[in-house]
């Protein structure tokens, strides 16, 4: 009976101990709010590395929807190229239809009576004989006309399977597109939000100040000994890009009130007229390659790993570049950023 009592008791002791336990956890997470273990650590201050790799981040992207959008505007031009090609190969069919049209026609007026019969109740043989040979040419022509038309047929299909490919293509380029964009919006808008946790000192440091400050960097650079350009093409270009300091950074952008990096260097060389690629990775191999101690103005200088930034040589050890959306188009020294590459391109 003891025994049998005992077992009786396991759930109660269970129902206890649960709830002792609710009551020591409790107690424990109470502790915790108290001793303010339990609150979220606060945020670490950003600081100029960490905008300045969310700026470079936003710079691979927006490179990547350069050449995105470039490669999107050749396949609608070639979509746009295949249709019109489309409708001339349609018009043409049209017209050999109406002429097939006209021939089966007379064929069938003329086919009702046996060849050597109406020769026989012909009024002028002779005639009927000239008409007969008129007709076998132009039996011969319309076979010509029938193999005209289906090699239309085939080639209007063609023209049209290879338009079905290109929409598929375009559909793929835009979506490619909005992932950039995407990227490029999440990364500038995280760099804006941590330079607004920063001091208005940091702050100056990474934006340049002020457009002051710009001006001053850009007289100091023309003021000083100026290097002589290779040839006037070279010195239109750098021309150019003294006259757009200051304007704003815009990704995407390729003037003439807004840039970006590619940007800024494709205006500046079309201003020469002078036709250079849309993007950094393929700028750096528009033209020939020289050493960083052989740079003259009108050179582009490229920088970083993956060769997503660019600016302008303009000698003395100073470039034109457009940085990032905090700070506009402005001169600053090629040792600034981690040197890639140069090209000549003129």
């Amino acid at each position: 009976m003891a025994a049998h009592r005992r077992t009786r008791q396991r759930p109660v002791g269970g129902t206890t101990a649960r709830a002792a336990a609710t009551v020591v956890l409790a107690g424990a997470a109470t502790a915790a709010g108290f001793d303010g273990a339990g609150h979220a650590a606060p945020r670490p201050t950003p600081s100029g590395a960490d905008v300045d790799r969310l700026y470079r981040e936003a710079e691979v992207a927006t490179e990547k929807y350069n050449g995105a959008k470039e490669k999107a505007d050749t396949t609608r031009q070639r979509l746009r190229d295949l249709q019109d090609e489309t409708a001339r190969a349609q018009s043409r069919l049209n017209k050999a239809r109406e002429t097939l049209g006209t021939v089966a026609a007379a064929q069938y007026r003329a086919g009702g009576l046996d060849p050597a019969l109406r020769l026989m109740l012909s009024d002028d043989p002779d005639a009927y004989l000239d008409g007969a040979a008129l007709a076998e040419r132009a039996g011969s022509r319309h076979h010509a006309e029938l193999g005209r038309v289906r090699a239309q047929l085939r080639e209007i299909e063609k023209l049209r399977g290879a338009a079905r490919v290109e929409v598929k293509t375009l559909t793929a380029r835009r979506a490619e597109l909005g992932r950039h964009k995407r990227t490029i919006a999440e990364k500038l808008s995280a760099a804006r939000e941590a330079l607004s946790r920063m001091s208005p000192e940091e702050r100056a440091r990474i934006t340049g100040g002020s457009d002051r400050a710009t001006r001053s960097a850009g007289g100091t650079a023309r003021d000083a000994a100026p290097t002589q350009a290779p040839n006037a093409r070279a010195a239109q270009a750098v021309a150019y890009a003294h006259q757009k300091l200051g304007s704003p950074y815009v990704w995407g952008a390729t003037g003439p009130d807004a840039f970006d990096c590619s940007g800024l260097v494709l205006a500046a060389y079309r201003s020469a007229g002078v036709s250079l690629p849309r993007t950094t990775y393929a700028q750096i191999d528009a033209g020939r390659r020289v050493s960083r101690s052989g740079l003259l103005p009108g050179d582009l200088v490229f920088f970083y790993s993956g060769i997503s930034h660019v600016g302008l040589y303009i000698g003395n050890g100073q470039m034109i570049h457009a940085p990032n959306p905090s700070a506009p188009v402005r001169v600053a020294p090629v040792d600034q950023m981690p040197f890639a590459g140069a090209t000549r391109v003129v």
